[in-house]
């Protein structure tokens, strides 16, 4: 075990710090949207199955895996497991991330340009017609969205260089506990509109005519990829802050917390924005735009809208910062463990690359838009949403349930005992048959039903 292993100060550090590694544009930017394509309360009660029953075990395991090895991705199998075969499968854990930040740091980008453009009052005169123009403009415009992404870079380089506890564990504290605050305050004003009565019911009722022009199969898929997605489980990113913890707490109750925390503003985001769609009449399943078009529009009504939108791009901005802060230090964390580079060299070189992974995603909605991975609509941004949600996280899922189940990996017993050590909720042993055997397969066919949707 590597005793210099940095350790967090504090649980609540852990928790918000994990929670800020889920939480982010999975709950407020993809969440909304796809409960929109899919019309609401089938989607909704899809999606929480899947958190139940796939996501959040997955979740625990990670936290075992990396507490129990004291490591990453990167040396996690070679340390928990005497059978080599399981060591191939460690590079989810640094190609994963990466392609997660080649579109999530752009994205964080837009955040942190309306952030601006809200406080100094640009997008306050815009009708909702001109407030969607707006948005569209500011994709067209390559230049001043990687300065905003090179923003971005910079804030979490600065953060992640301060180490563990002074810069990462403090800053997801503050900001996270902020964040919340406003979700709640947004949420209350949404009840207000005049489009909450349709807003709310199209969000919680049925709508067996969205399903079937979608598909049943279809919103399966997106409903686990929306699990694996928020939860950032699958490439290790949960696994590194599982190594920086002590054993003082069972694990399986700390992943309920987190699993919960992150559920909780996944649905309040819903609240927030859908009655808004009726109320300025906005699509509700408008798409990865929906966020940007719909939320200025209510501020844009709300007395003192000027002051809470702001707060509530900068706090969102924080939201997203602290996932890629999270997914960051798991890239560096594994280029330590790997390759044994020091954490200012490992910082150095990986924030480095992102200088240029980022560009793709940025130039893929104007230089590069000729370019349509999935035939006309699609952009670069979905090809790597695509690696990253039907890919790499589930995958990624599967091998780790199948490397904690199997005695060929590091086996059910040992996993149950790290999971167990601490006080709190005990790991449900009686769902061994399930996790070893039904669940790799539920989730073989989806990711296989997810290609065929595809190709």
């Amino acid at each position: 075990m590597n005793k210099t292993r940095d350790q967090l100060a504090s649980r609540l550090g852990f928790l918000l710090l994990s929670a800020g590694c889920a939480i982010g544009l999975g709950n407020v930017w993809r969440f909304p949207y796809v409960v929109g394509k899919y019309g609401g309360l089938l989607f909704l009660v899809a999606y929480f199955f899947f958190l139940l029953a796939v996501s959040l075990p997955i979740m625990v395991m990670e936290f075992s895996a990396g507490r129990a090895s004291q490591k990453t991705m990167a040396r996690c199998y070679h340390e928990l497991s005497p059978t080599k075969g399981w060591r191939m499968f460690s590079w989810f854990g640094y190609v994963g991330p990466f392609v997660l930040m080649m579109f999530y740091i752009p994205i964080a980008g837009w955040l942190v340009s309306y952030c601006y453009n809200i406080a100094i009052g640009t997008l306050a005169p815009l009708n909702p017609q001109e407030v969607g123009a707006y948005f569209e403009n500011m994709l067209a415009q390559p230049i001043p969205m990687y300065v905003w992404g090179l923003i971005v870079t910079g804030i979490c380089y600065v953060i992640c260089a301060l180490g563990v506890q002074k810069g990462i564990e403090r800053y997801a504290k503050f900001m996270m506990m902020g964040l919340l605050f406003i979700l709640l305050v947004l949420a209350g004003h949404s009840l207000t509109l005049s489009g909450v009565k349709e807003g709310l019911t199209f969000y919680l009722a049925p709508n067996f005519e969205k399903i079937q022009e979608a598909g049943l199969f279809n919103m399966i898929n997106d409903a686990m990829n929306q699990a694996f997605f928020t939860l950032s489980v699958g490439m290790g990113g949960m696994m590194i802050f599982g190594s920086y913890l002590n054993k003082e707490k069972s694990l399986t109750g700390e992943a309920l917390y987190i699993g919960a925390l992150d559920t909780f503003v996944a649905f309040m985001a819903g609240i927030i924005i859908f009655p808004a769609c009726f109320t300025f009449g906005v699509e509700p399943g408008a798409g990865p735009s929906l966020i940007f078009i719909t939320l200025p529009n209510v501020f844009n009504e709300m007395n003192g809208g000027l002051f809470w939108g702001t707060l509530f791009f900068v706090f969102m901005s924080f939201a997203a910062l602290t996932t890629v802060i999270g997914v960051m230090e798991s890239i560096i964390a594994y280029s330590m463990d790997a390759l044994h580079w020091s954490r200012k060299k490992s910082i150095n070189i990986n924030f480095g690359a992102m200088f240029f992974l980022i560009l793709p995603c940025i130039l893929g909605f104007n230089v590069w838009s000729g370019i349509t991975p999935f035939g006309e609509g699609s952009v670069i941004l979905d090809l790597l949403d695509f690696i990253v949600s039907n890919n790499i996280l589930p995958l990624g899922g599967l091998i780790l349930l199948l490397f904690c189940t199997h005695k060929s990996g590091w086996g059910f017993e040992n996993f149950c005992k790290e999971a167990d050590t601490g006080s709190g909720a005990k790991f449900p042993k009686w769902l061994y048959f399930y996790l070893a055997y039904i669940l790799p397969l539920i989730i073989g066919i989806i990711i296989l039903q997810g290609y065929s949707r595809f190709f």
